[in-house]
């Protein structure tokens, strides 16, 4: 190999690892594809000024909501790969792959995964007035009283409304949905008896639950919650399999270098180790968690394929 040939060679061997070295040398812009306030801004926010310090760079959290999350993704996988422009991505992105017919991006293909932040307790929360205090026993009034209860979501084709029809679905359920544009809204019906019945993130019931104004029948997830640590989850209450969470993680375009995904994931992974940010985070039922890249990328591929089946066995469409 001529001289000249091989420190073109050696160049580009050590190219990311010195652009690694020298990263960040400017801010960062950590893009939120939701409105202000919300519990992925909240994330978000928790572990800005702490990335900040361990970084040396500000990290700028930037409110893109819109169109179920497609708004503020669709600004990340268009962006440059080079570890400046990051998504604070959830399970909406995983229901969008087989809900959105023309994606403008493919979430598999222009994403990198860097690592899952925290798991979202849900709980199946009941209106006092319902005769049931255990999961079989609301399905068993279900069945019983098909088509006259109904349930609450944030939304159409939203987690919670694909939690529920998860649940339809393996129970053998016949419930009316009443979406609603947020969960404000849905606790209130919920609260009130014009609903009976939601799969709702922890912040916005447990308050109620506590004060005896709802009544909890079980976590949606994989197991159980430290908010609630006597509730049983679902696969514990006779729906062996059901699992339904939510989650927050961090994204950033496909083929962004893999010394800066790796500093991404190592930095976060210690900060949800640290008790402040995670006594923090789990005050709002969020499960710090801290996937290695390989491990997120592996959830995502689970998440759209199960999701994708309850999309299709739904026939659930966009509004």
């Amino acid at each position: 190999m001529k001289p000249i040939a091989a420190l073109s060679c050696a160049a580009l061997l050590f190219a990311p690892l010195a652009f690694a070295q020298q990263y960040p040398s400017k801010p960062i812009r950590l893009v939120v594809p939701y409105p202000a306030g919300g519990p992925v801004d909240i994330t978000a926010r928790t572990i800005g000024p702490r990335l900040t310090e361990v970084l040396g760079q500000p990290i700028v959290v930037d409110n893109r909501g819109g169109a179920g999350s497609i708004l503020g993704s669709d600004i990340v996988a268009k962006s440059l790969a080079d570890g400046y422009t990051l998504l604070m991505c959830t399970v909406a992105n995983t229901i969008n792959a087989s809900l959105i017919p023309k994606l403008p991006y493919d979430v598999l293909k222009d994403f990198t995964p860097v690592t899952l932040v925290v798991i979202i307790t849900s709980i199946l929360t009941v209106h006092p007035s319902v005769q049931a205090r255990s999961v079989p026993e609301l399905i068993a009034l279900v069945k019983a009283r098909p088509g006259q209860l109904s349930y609450a979501s944030t939304g159409n084709a939203t987690p919670a409304h694909l939690a529920a029809e998860l649940l339809k679905s393996m129970a053998g359920l016949d419930i009316m949905h009443v979406p609603y544009k947020g969960a404000p809204s849905a606790v209130v019906d919920l609260l009130s008896g014009q609903v009976q019945l939601a799969l709702l993130s922890a912040p916005g019931v447990v308050p109620h639950v506590k004060a005896g104004r709802l009544r909890a029948l079980a976590v949606t997830n994989a197991k159980r919650s430290a908010l609630l640590p006597e509730l049983p989850t679902m696969s514990e209450s006779g729906l062996p399999g059901y699992e339904s969470e939510g989650w927050h993680g961090l994204c950033a375009p496909a083929r962004t270098p893999r010394p800066v995904v790796d500093r991404l994931y190592r930095e976060i992974a210690a900060m949800l180790r640290a008790p402040e940010i995670s006594s923090r985070l789990s005050g709002v039922g969020a499960e710090p968690v801290g996937l290695p890249p390989e491990r997120f990328a592996v959830k995502l591929r689970e998440e759209i394929a199960k999701w994708g089946k309850v999309v299709k066995a739904s026939g659930m469409k966009v509004d």
